[in-house]
This record gives structure tokens, sequence and C-alpha cells, in this order.
């Protein structure tokens, strides 16, 4: 039976290493792209989990957006500081599950490191450049950067990373793009799952961003602690904490929330992870790719977190002053693009001999590596006016 995490009136989960059958081991992996020797003293989880740390393209996530840019606040959550919320639930849930905590967190920090700048708004725009020429897709750039544009090794290209740490990156793929991806795409075309540290990795990813849109959406004022009062699972825990702390408010009362509210979800993430490991009841790896989705919430628990989801899409993402920034940053990564496709030779050196091999595909590259202060940097670099005047910080530089 799947071990729990228990509620918060319960004792400690049980402490100490516990690998279940149905857990990736990092013994029997399948393997890196160009084969190396095993380290000394890491196994080859944690060696990926390493290089993902060290390379550029995760200190980068320090100054990309997740909804607020960087100028508006030093206090938002940013790419990286999300990425490092999503390993932190995504670990304790591994090891309440006995899966192998290295590898969820090596998918959980390399997840957005495709991302472009300006969040959602910057992947938007750099697809729209890039159609009729094979779109643009965070996720798939993901791999693009742990496969290829990292340059850090002498002997490959990319991070060399395992096949579990890149399938877990990669969460989605239409048919077409994974014909082309070999044995990593099968699992698209044949209808199984990744590993059960994968499917962690997604819905810990759903749980961070959820919860901290929500802290991030009260701390800007642009959501407010009466609206979240219609929804069920913001109002749940926000009237228990009332409850415990009699006049508690302001900062303390969205803080004791959203713990709450994250505890929620993981314990009853777990509870129905395990009803449903003991129903199949997998005896390895293999079998779990081979078995429906089996990291899930209750469908009670899915509906109010839908809930809470369709509430951010329509008081927040939507909010007319994030959109005013957003088509904002929308023009900026087009005006990039513009100006690098009509004269190539405007890129940096490295960057403009790509071209000559990879067409568009070598610039939208080189524009979703950039940070957001970094693609404001290269508009005035390139002597274009920024949409809508002067952003604050468009002098900086990050060295991209």
């Amino acid at each position: 039976m799947a071990r729990r995490s228990p509620g918060p009136a319960a004792g400690p989960v049980t402490a100490g290493p516990w690998r279940a059958p149905w857990a990736a081991d990092p013994a029997r992996s399948r393997g890196r792209r160009v084969a190396e020797a095993a380290a000394p003293t890491r196994n080859d989880f944690q060696r990926d989990r390493d290089r993902i740390v060290h390379s550029t393209a995760f200190r980068r996530l320090e100054y990309k957006t997740q909804v607020f840019v960087n100028h508006e606040g030093d206090l938002f959550r940013t790419r990286l500081t999300h990425s490092i919320e999503v390993a932190q639930i995504a670990r304790s849930i591994a090891r309440s599950l006995g899966l192998d905590e290295d590898l969820v967190e090596a998918v959980s920090l390399a997840h957005d490191l495709g991302h472009t700048p300006f969040g959602h708004a910057g992947q938007d725009a750099l697809n729209a450049c890039m159609r009729g020429h094979g779109g643009f897709e965070h996720n798939l750039q993901s791999l693009r950067v742990v496969d290829e544009l990292e340059q850090r090794y002498g002997g490959f290209d990319g991070l060399n990373l395992c096949f579990e740490t890149r399938e877990g990156i990669l969460k989605h793929c239409p048919a077409a793009k994974a014909r082309r991806l070999g044995e990593l795409g099968e699992r698209f075309l044949l209808g199984r799952q990744p590993t059960l540290e994968a499917q962690v990795a997604n819905l810990a990813d759903e749980i961070a961003y959820n919860n901290h849109d929500v802290d991030d959406g009260l701390r800007s004022g642009l959501i407010t602690i009466a609206q979240l009062q219609r929804i069920d699972l913001f109002a749940r825990h926000a009237h228990e904490a009332q409850r415990q702390f009699p006049g508690i408010g302001g900062r303390r009362l969205v803080h004791e929330t959203v713990r709450r509210m994250i505890n929620d979800l993981v314990v009853d993430l777990l509870e129905e992870t395990g009803r449903r490991i003991d129903a199949a009841a997998p005896g390895s790896v293999e079998a779990v790719r081979a078995a429906p989705a089996l990291v899930a919430f209750s469908e009670t628990m899915r509906q109010r977190s839908l809930e809470l989801k369709q509430f951010l899409l329509h008081e927040l993402y939507r909010h007319p002053q994030v959109g005013a920034v957003m088509d904002r940053a929308r023009e900026v990564v087009r005006l990039l693009f513009d100006a690098f496709a009509e004269d190539p030779g405007r890129l940096p050196g490295e960057h403009r001999a790509r071209v000559e091999v990879l067409g568009l595909r070598a610039i939208a590259d080189y524009i979703a590596g950039m940070t957001d202060r970094f693609a404001l940097r290269e508009l005035g670099r390139l002597g274009l006016a920024a949409p809508g005047g002067p952003w604050p910080g468009s002098s900086w530089s990050d060295g991209s």
C-alpha cells in the first residue's frame, strides 16, 4: 500500500529512505544520449539535478516573468523562485510515495528552462512569429535547452541528461513532433505514461503556481481577499485560519491561508494517488508506464482547484493592468524577431552563424533564452524604441 502523508494533526511521516517498487531507479536508467562513466559520489539522477542547477538557462530564470515582470516589485515570484517552490512540493510528495526524490527534483527544476522572457505573453508572441516554421512551445524548448542549447561540456551539446529526466521535462507533445523524438516521443503515440516522478512534478507545478499566484495577486492589489472568499478552496482555509487565530489579518492571514491550501492539495493528492496505486498495484516502472495516470487529485479537489484556476484566469491573468503590460511584452518580442529576421547580421556572432544552419529557429532560440531585462536592452542596442515608452531596468545587462 502506498505510504500516505498525514494531515495537519497527525504524526510525522516515517523518516529514512524508502524506495517503492514503482519508483524510478537511477541504477536502471535508460541512460544518456552520450554514454558517460559513472560518478564516484553521485548517482545519475543526482548528476542531472546538479547539471540543471549549474546551467546558464537555470540562472536566467531569476529574471524571467512568472505573472509580474521583474521591475514591478522585488517580492513577486519569478520563474526561478517558482521552479524552486515546485521542487520543494514535489520532493515532499515523492518522499511520502517512496519515489526517487532526486529525479523529481531534477524534473521540477528543469521544467521551465525553455520559457521566453515575459512569461506566456512572450511565448505567444514567439509562437506567432514562428508560425509556418514549426511554431514555438516552451515545454519543447525546455527539452531543446537540455539536449542542444546549453554549451558546457567538451563531449556533447546540451546537458546529456538521463532519459527519465528528459521524459519528465516533456510533459506534452503533438504527434507530428513526437515522431521525430524517437524513444522519447513514443509514449505520446502509444498513450503511455511517464514515471510517477514525472507525474508528481507535473501536479506539483499546478499546486505551486495556483497558490503563489494567489499570494502575488493579493500582494499586487489586483485581486482581493473579499473576491477570493467566493472561492471554496480559499474560503474554507481562510475561515480556519481566522478561527484558530482570532483577529488575524493582512499578510499573516494570506500566508496562513495559502499554506493550508497547499497542504490540503498535497494531502488530497497523496490519498487519491495512494488509492490508484493500490488498485493498479504496479510492480515496476514499466507497469506504471502501461497504467492510466496514477498521480491525481480526487474529483472533489480537482473541481475546487479548477474553480481557483478559472478565478485567476479571469480576475488576475486577464486583468486590464496585467494585460497592458503583456501587450507591450508581446510587441517587444515581435520587434526583436522581425529585426533579426530582416537582418541576421544584427545578431551576436555565434547566433548569427547558427542562422545559416537553422534559419529562423536560431532566432527563436536566441530570443527564448533572453531574460525580461535583456530583451529590453537588446531593443536599445538595435536602436528600437520600447513600446509604450522606456521600461524600468531596460539598460541593465544579464550577460546573455
